[in-house]
C-alpha cells in the first residue's frame, strides 16, 4: 500500500535486515512513522559540505575534503559554524519501490544544528533513493552554539515511503473540512499555510534570539541549561519584529496544528517572495501531532527562522510556511505523544529540550 511506513513496517524492516546497525537498535529508535539515526564513533572535520555524486562513495569524497578526524568515543566539541561528517551506525538495503527521506530532529532544529543525511552515489541532501543499499552520514554544522556529542546521540532521523504519498489541494481541504487541520481559516496551496504569532496573550515575550557568543551544549543534558544564557528574549506589544541579517530566532506559529492518526506532515518553505527570511524547512511531524486523544490539543508550530541579507520587518499573522501533508501506508501503533517519549506534544513557544523552562 502506498504511503509513508508506520512504525509497525519499520521494525519489520529491521527484523528482516533491511535496515541494519553496528549496534543494537535502541529503545525508542522508533517513532510512529520514523527512525531514529545514531551517531557512530568518530567525526570528521571537513573544509566544506559536499555531495558524493553520481558513481562515488562518501569515502572516496572525505578523502579530498577531510581536514582531520575526531575519535567521539569520550565526547567531543563540534564547533559552531565548522563542517563535520559523521558516519551513522545504521544502514539500508532498501528495496525496489521505497525511497526514504531524512530531516533534523526537533530539538536538533531548535538549537540551529544544520545536519543532513548524505550517501554513497547522492546528488541531493537527505533524499535516498529506491533500492539504495549502503551507509548512511550526517553532515553536520553548527550554526549558533557548539555542541558536545557522543556516539548513539540522535540527529536525524528518516522515514520511509512507498508510492504517492502527497495529498493534492483538494484531498487535503476536504481533510480539513472533515477534521479540522489548523484552528481558524485554513488557506491551501500546495499545503496547507501556516503563519506566524506575535501577539501573546500573557506579557511581551513572542520568541527568542540566539545569542552570538555563549557556550557549549552538551546534548545529554537535558532541562540544565537558563535560557538567558543562550537566549535572548524578543519582545514587542504591537505585533511586529525587526528579524536582523544572520541572526536565528525561535518563534510559533498563529496556527494550532493537527496531524490525524492516518497522516504525517512535513514542514516546507514558503514562496522566497515573501521575505528576507527563512523558516527552517525540514521539520517533520509525525501522526497524533496535535490529536486531542493523544494529549495534544492545541499544539503550535515551533519556527527556526534565519534572516538573510536585509533586516525584515516580520508581522503577526504573516505568512511563512506551508504544511504538506503526507498519507500513511498504515496507522502505527502508537500514535506522537501517545504512551511514547514525545518532548513537544501540545507545545506553544518552546525552546529545545536541554532548556529549562524560562
Amino acid at each position: 500500500m502506498n504511503g509513508v511506513l508506520p512504525s509497525q513496517s519499520i521494525t519489520r524492516m529491521i527484523r528482516e535486515g533491511t535496515i541494519a546497525a553496528d549496534q543494537p537498535f535502541a529503545k525508542g529508535q522508533v517513532q510512529p512513522a520514523s527512525l531514529d539515526l545514531r551517531l557512530g564513533n568518530a567525526a570528521y572535520r571537513v573544509r566544506a559540505s559536499f555531495l558524493a555524486g553520481d558513481g562515488r562513495s562518501v569515502r572516496d569524497k572525505l578523502g579530498e575534503f577531510e581536514m582531520h578526524r575526531i575519535d567521539l568515543s569520550e565526547g567531543a566539541v563540534l564547533e559552531k559554524n565548522c563542517v563535520y561528517v559523521v558516519p551513522l551506525q545504521e544502514r539500508l538495503a532498501l528495496p525496489t519501490g521505497v525511497n526514504a527521506v531524512a530531516n533534523a530532529k526537533s530539538s536538533t532544529g531548535r538549537l540551529d544544528l544544520l545536519t543532513r543525511v548524505i550517501t554513497d552515489g547522492g546528488t541531493e541532501f537527505d533524499r535516498i533513493g529506491s533500492g539504495y543499499t549502503g551507509p548512511l552520514y550526517a553532515e553536520i554544522c553548527p550554526r549558533s552554539f557548539s555542541v558536545l556529542v557522543r556516539p548513539g546521540m540522535r540527529l536525524n532521523q528518516v522515514r520511509f515511503r512507498q508510492g504517492k504519498v502527497e495529498l493534492d489541494d483538494a484531498t487535503l481541504r476536504a481533510l480539513h473540512d472533515k477534521v479540522g487541520l489548523v484552528s481558524g481559516e485554513a488557506t491551501i496551496s500546495e499545503g496547507l499555510a501556516f503563519s506566524v504569532d506575535l501577539q501573546p496573550q500573557a506579557g511581551p515575550l513572542v520568541g527568542w534570539r540566539a545569542k552570538p557568543h555563549a557556550g557549549v551544549i552538551d546534548l545529554d543534558k537535558i532541562g540544565h541549561y537558563a535560557p538567558r544564557d543562550f537566549w535572548e528574549r524578543v519582545e514587542t506589544e504591537d505585533g511586529r519584529i525587526i528579524l536582523d541579517p544572520g541572526a536565528f530566532y525561535i518563534l510559533v506559529s498563529r496556527e494550532a496544528v493537527h496531524i490525524p492518526p492516518d497522516y504525517a506532515a512535513e514542514m516546507a518553505p514558503y514562496l522566497a517572495m515573501v521575505g528576507e527570511f527563512r523558516v527552517h524547512y525540514a521539520g517533520f511531524f509525525d501522526p497524533g501531532f496535535g490529536h486531542a486523544p493523544a494529549g495534544g490539543s492545541g499544539a503550535r508550530g515551533v519556527l527556526e527562522v534565519r534572516c538573510h541579507e536585509a533586516p525584515f520587518a516580520l508581522e503577526h499573522g504573516q505568512v511563512v510556511g506551508r504544511l504538506v501533508y503526507e498519507r500513511m501506508a498504515e496507522r502505527p501503533e502508537a500514535l506522537y505523544g501517545e504512551g511514547i517519549a514525545s518532548n513537544y506534544q501540545g507545545q506553544g513557544l518552546k525552546l529545545s529540550k536541554h532548556f529549562k523552562a524560562p
